[in-house]
């Protein structure tokens, strides 16, 4: 208005009622403000396919005192944004309810293969085992191929470690519907959910595991051999299992929800009553932070 009407300030300010003092304001810089925005650019170049809710999680974790609000301006402030991957639709239909859903720990596992290719093209199997229930992952095992005496090798050294599940759920693929590993899981007491072919969502404990290292770790990771991929996955399974928060846990992690896990197996709590102690901060908890902040 000063210069399209060549006037002076102070009679600028009086024509719009304006106090000096307001126009002349210049907002301090926060200190405090600047480290959190530069350690929170940290975590996005450490995790660059985790969004601003993730990132409070563990910012709050090395003792930010800061609510979801407050990154998530600084996280547009900074003009960040993870982008969306692309679904797959589903067919439309009906759909069957679900058999066998997990209420306890070691009630339900999950297993599956996904493929990669190393930096020379050659091909990579990765063999994932999921307890459903407290989302763990139990095994991340790479190999060339996979036969069906290789999977009972990780399966008797897993249940000696872990102890043994009621039931395994997996497609139909050739290494899960083989005789031997069905012969020995029904010695074992265990009993196998086979989902129908064509259904993989009837399995949406893998394939939501899947997509998860999927998008973070494969998409993100180039192999040098078999060796490196070994030592990688060893590597992002104890992440995921003691670092990344799980949503589906109300941002704990699988680690830290398995570890409140107690009782038999028939005695433990659902998981919605169990994750309600850890609820989510009140209006009133976000507005005290902030003051604190």
């Amino acid at each position: 208005m000063c210069q399209t009407f060549d006037v002076s300030e102070r009679r600028a300010c009086r024509a719009l009622q304006q106090p000096r003092s307001t126009q002349r304001y210049e907002p301090a810089e926060d200190a405090q403000e600047r480290r959190l925005v530069r350690r929170m650019l940290e975590l996005v170049r450490e995790r660059p396919r985790f969004g601003y809710r993730r990132i409070t999680k563990l910012l709050r974790r090395e003792g930010w005192i800061v609510n979801f609000k407050r990154v998530y301006r600084l996280w547009k402030q900074e003009g960040l944004k993870v982008p969306k991957k692309q679904r797959k639709k589903r067919a439309l239909g009906g759909v069957k309810r679900r058999l066998h859903r997990a209420t306890h720990k070691d009630h339900v596992w999950a297993w599956d293969f996904i493929f990669d290719r190393t930096t020379s093209g050659r091909s990579l199997k990765w063999l994932s085992i999921v307890d459903e229930y407290t989302r763990e992952c139990l095994t991340l095992e790479v190999g060339r191929h996979f036969r069906s005496d290789d999977v009972l090798d990780v399966l008797r050294d897993l249940f000696v470690i872990r102890g043994v599940p009621r039931h395994i759920r997996s497609d139909n693929g050739p290494e899960f519907i083989a005789k031997a590993i069905r012969t020995w899981l029904t010695n074992s007491n265990v009993k196998t959910l086979y989902i129908p072919p064509g259904a993989p969502w009837e399995n949406g404990s893998a394939e939501s595991f899947h997509s998860r290292l999927r998008d973070e770790f494969l998409n993100a990771e180039e192999f040098d051999n078999l060796a490196h991929a070994s030592v990688l996955s060893t590597t992002w399974k104890l992440d995921y299992n003691h670092r990344r928060p799980h949503s589906a846990l109300e941002y704990q992690t699988p680690a830290e929800f398995a570890a409140t896990w107690g009782g038999g197996r028939n005695s433990a709590p659902a998981r919605s009553a169990r994750l309600r102690s850890v609820a989510a901060p009140t209006r009133r908890d976000c507005s005290m932070t902030q003051t604190q902040t």
